[in-house]
C-alpha cells in the first residue's frame, strides 16, 4: 500500500469508529488521534512539496465501462489535504472534552456530528486524489453529500441543507453536461483527453464547457449569483462544525477550478475567448469574482448574529483567492493559492472563539454582549489574532496573501479590480472591529458579571491556530514554499520566496523586518505610557464616572446596538433583496416546468414520453 492508501484507510477508520462509538465521552479524542495519524501520513508525503516528487498513486484504481478510473495525491492535493487534516484536528479536539460532553447533555447528537465530520474528511481525501474526470465527479458528488450531513446535523439547518442539496444537484448536472462534451469531443474522460478535446472544440462548445464548469464549481464555492445557500447553512450548526465549513469546505469547489479550468485550460486558452474586444472569459471569472468579493462583505456588516458575520465572510474571501488564481501570474497565483491556507487558519479560530463565548454566554447577538476581555482575555486574544488576520493587516498571515493580490492587480494593470479589492478590505475592517467590539469592548453586562475562561480543552487548539496565523505571517516562506510547489504543479511559474516573504527583482517583502519595526514601536509606546504617564487609577466599570454621569449597572455605556447605522442608511438600498428574488424566480420556474413535465410524464404513454425527454437531454448535452 503506498502512504496515500494508509492515509484513504486512516480517514475510512476514523468514520468506521464513530458509527460504532462517536456518542461515547472519549470518542473525540480518538477522532484527534486519527486525524494525527493522517497528519502523519501527509508529512511522509512531503517529498510531493519539498522534493517536487512524481504523484503518490493509489493501488485502488478500477475500470468502469471501458473508462480507468484512477486516484493519485499530487502537490495541489497535499496542500488542501494538509488544510483539511489541520482543520478536521483542531475542531475535534476543541469538541473532544467538556463541550461535547456538555453539547450531549443538552441533547446534541454527537454521533451525527462525529460521524459527518469524519466522512467530509474521508471524501475530501479521496477528492483531493481525482486522476481522471470521472474520479473527480465520484469525489464530486461525495463531497456534497457528506456535507449535507454535516449541515442537517444542527437542530435548526436542516431547512438550509435542503436548500444546499438543490443548489449541489445542479451543479453537478452542469459538471455532468461538461463530462458529456468532453466524451463527444475526445472519446474518454482522462485529463488528457479533456486538454486534447479543448485544442480541437470550436468557440461555441468551449465556452459551454467553460461556463458549465465553473458554474457547477462556483456553487460549491458560493460565488455570485449561487451565493444564498451558504451563510445560513454555516452559521447556525454547532460550533466546530461551522469551524469546520468555514474553514475548508468550499475550498473544494476552488479546487476543482484549479484542476480543470487553470492546470487542464489554461488561463491563456480563458484568455483567448474573447465577449468585447479585449475583454474575456478570465476577466468575466474576476468581475464576477470580485463581486462576490465586495457584496457577501458587505452583507456581513449588517449583521447582529456573530456566526452570520463571519458565515458571509466566508463567502466573500474565497473572492480574493479566485481574483489572485485568476491573474495567473506568480505573484497573484501565489497569493490566491496562499490565502487558502491563511483564510482557514483565520476563520477556524474565528467560529471557535465565537463557539466559546457562546459557550459561556448563551448567545451569539452582537447586541447583548460587551466588554467580555475582563472575563475571557485568551478567547478576547484569539480572536484578535482572527480579525487581524481576516483584515489582512501585519503581522497576521492574511496580510502577505492580500498584499501579494494587490501587488499582482497592479503589476498587470488591472486598476478597477485592485480598486474593488481595496473596498472589500474596507467592508472587512469595518465588519470585523464591529465583532471585536460588539463582543469585548466597552461595558461589560450584568448578567456576565460571573463567567469566566473556557476549559483548556477548548482553549489550547485556540492558541495553537491563533499561534499558526501569527508565525506564519511573520515566516511566510514557511507556506510559500508549499504555494511554489502548488504553482510548479499546476503549470505556473512559481513565487520566489524568502522566508520572510517574497523577492521581486532587486527588493523583497520581509515580514521578519516589518513585524520587528512594528513591536518596537508598541514597546516605545508602552514605555512612555508606562514609563512617563501611566498617572490613571483603575476603577471598576460599574463604579465609574464620564460625561458628567455615574455610571451604575442600570447604564449600558457601550454603544452597539445598530452599529454603524449612519453608513446603512446611506448603503442600505444596496440590499433590497435582488439576489433572494432572483433564486425564488428561479424556483418558481422550476417547479413550473416540473408540473408541466409531471403532466407529461402522467399522459397515456409515460415511458414514451420519459425517452423523448432522455434523447432531446443527449442531443442537446452533444450538439
Amino acid at each position: 500500500m503506498t502512504d496515500y492508501d494508509l492515509l484513504l484507510t486512516a480517514s475510512l477508520g476514523a468514520v468506521l469508529f464513530m458509527l460504532m462509538a462517536g456518542n461515547r465521552a472519549f470518542a473525540g479524542w480518538v477522532g484527534v488521534a486519527f486525524y494525527a495519524l493522517m497528519g502523519w501520513f501527509l508529512a511522509e508525503m512531503s517529498p510531493l512539496v519539498y522534493a517536487h516528487a512524481a504523484p503518490v498513486v493509489s493501488s485502488m484504481g478500477f475500470s468502469m465501462g471501458g473508462q480507468a478510473v484512477a486516484w493519485q495525491l499530487d502537490a495541489v492535493g497535499w496542500y488542501f489535504a494538509v488544510i483539511t487534516v489541520g482543520a478536521a484536528l483542531a475542531v475535534t479536539w476543541f469538541s473532544a472534552g467538556v463541550w461535547g460532553r456538555d453539547y450531549q447533555a443538552k441533547g446534541g447528537n454527537l454521533r451525527l456530528l462525529n460521524v459527518s465530520l469524519a466522512m467530509n474528511v474521508s471524501t475530501m481525501m479521496l477528492f483531493l486524489g481525482s486522476a481522471d474526470m470521472l474520479s473527480l465527479f465520484i469525489g464530486w458528488e461525495l463531497v456534497s453529500w457528506s456535507s449535507f450531513l454535516l449541515m442537517a446535523s444542527g437542530r435548526h439547518t436542516v431547512k438550509y441543507a435542503l436548500r444546499y442539496v438543490i443548489y449541489a444537484m445542479a451543479g453537478a448536472m452542469a459538471v455532468m453536461g461538461a463530462m458529456a462534451l468532453v466524451w463527444n469531443a475526445a472519446g474518454n474522460l482522462s485529463f488528457t483527453g479533456l486538454q486534447s478535446a479543448v485544442t480541437h472544440m470550436s468557440t461555441v462548445p468551449l465556452w459551454t464547457l467553460v461556463l458549465l464548469l465553473f458554474f457547477g464549481f462556483g456553487i460549491k464555492m458560493a460565488v455570485l449569483p449561487f451565493h444564498l445557500w451558504q451563510a445560513n447553512a454555516y452559521a447556525f450548526l454547532p460550533g466546530p462544525a461551522s469551524a469546520f465549513l468555514g474553514a475548508i469546505s468550499s475550498r473544494m469547489g476552488l479546487f476543482a477550478v484549479l484542476v480543470v479550468l487553470i492546470r487542464l485550460l489554461g488561463i491563456v486558452k480563458l484568455e483567448s475567448l474573447s465577449i468585447v474586444g479585449s475583454f474575456s472569459a478570465r476577466d468575466l471569472l474576476a468581475w464576477v469574482s470580485l463581486l462576490t468579493l465586495i457584496i457577501p462583505t458587505f452583507i456581513a456588516l449588517r449583521q447582529y448574529d456573530a456566526r452570520l458575520l463571519l458565515a458571509w465572510h466566508g463567502i466573500g474571501q474565497g473572492g480574493y483567492m479566485l481574483i489572485g488564481v485568476l491573474v495567473g501570474t506568480e505573484m497573484g497565483a501565489a497569493g490566491g493559492l496562499m490565502h487558502v491556507f491563511n483564510y482557514a487558519t483565520c476563520q477556524a479560530i474565528l467560529f471557535l472563539s465565537v463557539a466559546a463565548v457562546m459557550y459561556r454566554t448563551g448567545t451569539a447577538d452582537l447586541n447583548k454582549m460587551g466588554g467580555l476581555v475582563a472575563r475571557m482575555p485568551l478567547t478576547f486574544l484569539v480572536l484578535l489574532f482572527g480579525i487581524i488576520g481576516l483584515a489582512g493587516l501585519p503581522p497576521m498571515n492574511a496580510f502577505v496573501s492580500k498584499l501579494l493580490i494587490y501587488r499582482s492587480l497592479v503589476s498587470e494593470g488591472m486598476p478597477l479590480l485592485f480598486v474593488g479589492t481595496i473596498v472589500g478590505t474596507l467592508g472587512t475592517v469595518l465588519s470585523v472591529f464591529k465583532l471585536i467590539h460588539n463582543i469585548f469592548l466597552g461595558q461589560l453586562r450584568v448578567e456576565h458579571e460571573q463567567i469566566h475562561e473556557v476549559p483548556w480543552s477548548m482553549m489550547l487548539p485556540m492558541l495553537l491556530v491563533a499561534g499558526l496565523v501569527f508565525v506564519t505571517g511573520v515566516m511566510p516562506g514557511l507556506v510559500l514554499e508549499w504555494v511554489a510547489a502548488v504553482q510548479t504543479s499546476l503549470g505556473l511559474d512559481p513565487v520566489h520566496y524568502v522566508l520572510g516573504g517574497v523577492k521581486v527583482q532587486d527588493s523583497q517583502v520581509d515580514m521578519i523586518w516589518i513585524t520587528g519595526v512594528l513591536f518596537a514601536g508598541v514597546g516605545i509606546a508602552a514605555l512612555i505610557f508606562f514609563g512617563l504617564g501611566n498617572r490613571s487609577k483603575r476603577v471598576h466599570q460599574l463604579d465609574n464616572y464620564a460625561g458628567g454621569h455615574f455610571l451604575t449597572a442600570d447604564i449600558r455605556y457601550q454603544y452597539t446596538d445598530h452599529f454603524y447605522a449612519g453608513l446603512m442608511h446611506h448603503i442600505g438600498s444596496w440590499y433590497r433583496g435582488s439576489f433572494r428574488w432572483a433564486e425564488e424566480a428561479v424556483t418558481t420556474a422550476v417547479e413550473t416546468l416540473s408540473i408541466l413535465a409531471n403532466r407529461l410524464v402522467r399522459q397515456e404513454v409515460p415511458a414514451f414520453s420519459m425517452l423523448v425527454m432522455a434523447v432531446l437531454f443527449m442531443v442537446w448535452a452533444i450538439y
